[in-house]
């Protein structure tokens, strides 16, 4: 039986962010030989990976798969849309809680998938990062 709070999230109407980064599939693509990849697996089974281009410290493009629910999509499609542009110091400023505020609507019982989102970012960061400091780890075979 249902209780109250999961009807009323069922028949909540979802925002215009939401329903933007759920539906927008520009971002949804492998990235081959990114500046900076990472990839996480959630409790629930859901898996993102992210790729970062990154110019002049600057993040140029991201991109992103997953096997998720929508929103796991909407999570790490809102990951891309708030990195790009931003300095890697920036990017390092995009928590779980400022995704959930930009979607607005995300149900409570999903803000592990921005956790999750966010968390696949943090480590492409950090490759990035490893290959920034060491580039000769570049040659040691593939991230996927």
């Amino acid at each position: 039986m249902k209780t109250y709070q999961q009807e009323s999230n069922l028949c909540r109407k979802p925002s215009a962010h939401y329903l933007e980064m759920a539906t927008q599939m520009d971002k949804r693509r492998i990235i081959k030989d990114p500046d900076g990849y990472g990839k996480r697996t959630g409790e629930c089974g859901d898996t993102v990976e992210m790729f970062l281009i990154v110019r002049k410290n600057s993040i140029h493009s991201v991109s992103f798969i997953t096997d998720g629910c929508i929103n796991t999509h909407a999570c790490a499609n809102c990951v891309a849309f708030l990195a790009e542009g931003k300095n890697i110091a920036e990017a390092w400023e995009i928590t779980p809680e400022k995704v959930i505020d930009f979607l607005e609507t995300l149900p409570e019982e999903n803000t592990h998938c921005a956790e999750l989102a966010v968390g696949a970012f943090y480590l492409a960061l950090v490759n990035f990062q490893e290959f920034k400091h060491a580039p000769w780890k570049r040659l040691y075979g593939k991230r996927r």
